[in-house]
């Protein structure tokens, strides 16, 4: 489940605040209950053992300088781990830097389908939709 413009399952950085009220209390990244629902089907679907968490990643890349990435994977001892309506989320201390207060939410329009960050950190992005500067 890559997070790239050119897969249905894209992550579109947004501009503006948003209310977190779908995270978990105190957890600093989560998802909206859509989003948990659509991880649970995919990893239905893909046949993902529970063991695998779902990684949310930032990278060097993308028009504007960050990129997002979403995909299973294992815990790695360097992670930090949350959990967001029943899913488990895993991040490198450098992704949770950028993704501090982000929600992850899972939209469906005129555009396709995605999973769409919606992250307060972000200053600005470019018109691709899959890339993010600080």
């Amino acid at each position: 489940m890559s997070a790239s413009p050119e897969t249905t399952a894209s992550a579109q950085p947004e501009t503006h605040g948003h209310s977190h009220g779908d995270a978990e209390p105190g957890a600093p990244v989560g998802l909206t209950a859509k989003a948990a629902e659509k991880v649970a089907e995919i990893r239905g679907e893909e046949n993902i053992e529970d063991t695998y968490g779902l990684r949310l990643k930032v990278q060097g890349g993308g028009c504007s300088g960050f990129s997002y990435d979403l995909y299973f994977d294992l815990p790695q001892d360097v992670d930090h781990s949350f959990e967001s309506h029943g899913v488990k989320l895993l991040c490198d201390q450098m992704s949770l830097m950028y993704l501090m207060g982000t929600e992850v939410d899972y939209v469906e329009g005129l555009h396709g389908a995605g999973f769409k960050f919606n992250n307060p950190n972000v200053k600005s992005t470019c018109g691709c939709g899959s890339s993010f500067s600080v």
